[in-house]
């Protein structure tokens, strides 16, 4: 069933989208990314905007979803916290390695994340619009990073 998204997280999810679609966008126009570079840097431009703050955004959604555990008692409780962590170190341990291959493994990353939404969804402990929210900014994030990959 569709549940309608709050505003405020609703313009908070979009505005998080920002780095991921300036980067794809830097891709997809050289002299945009060259000029990002060489004005703000090199790191806020192409694949390196998109790996460092896709690193930063799962490392987030570790807290959203451990959050969701402390809805939880018991072992389910204990489930949900181990869970909520898998995110944060998937991009520790997964973003080194050059930016193609933290590329393909933060798209997994988000993927995962999404199964992990779908899994707090399911046992109630999210709000009933999140799945809405999370598969759009998920198909968002995943397209951004893809066009960093393989673009």
């Amino acid at each position: 069933m569709f549940h309608t998204i709050p505003r405020a997280p609703l313009i908070l999810g979009l505005a998080g989208l920002l780095p991921f679609l300036w980067g794809a966008l830097t891709v997809l126009l050289p002299d945009l990314g060259l000029w990002t570079a060489q004005t703000i840097g090199p790191r806020f431009a192409g694949p390196y905007v998109m790996l460092f703050y896709g690193a930063v955004i799962l490392s987030f959604m570790s807290g959203v979803l451990w959050g969701f555990a402390t809805k939880a008692s018991g072992p389910r409780a204990a489930t949900g916290y181990a869970l909520s962590v898998l995110p944060a170190l998937w991009a520790f341990f997964m973003t080194g390695g050059g930016p193609q291959s933290a590329g393909i493994n933060l798209i997994f990353g988000f993927a995962g994340l999404l199964l992990l939404d779908l899994q707090f969804a399911r046992q109630g402990l999210a709000p009933p619009w999140w799945m809405p929210l999370r598969i759009m900014l998920s198909v968002v994030v995943i397209a951004c990073l893809a066009i960093g990959v393989f673009a």
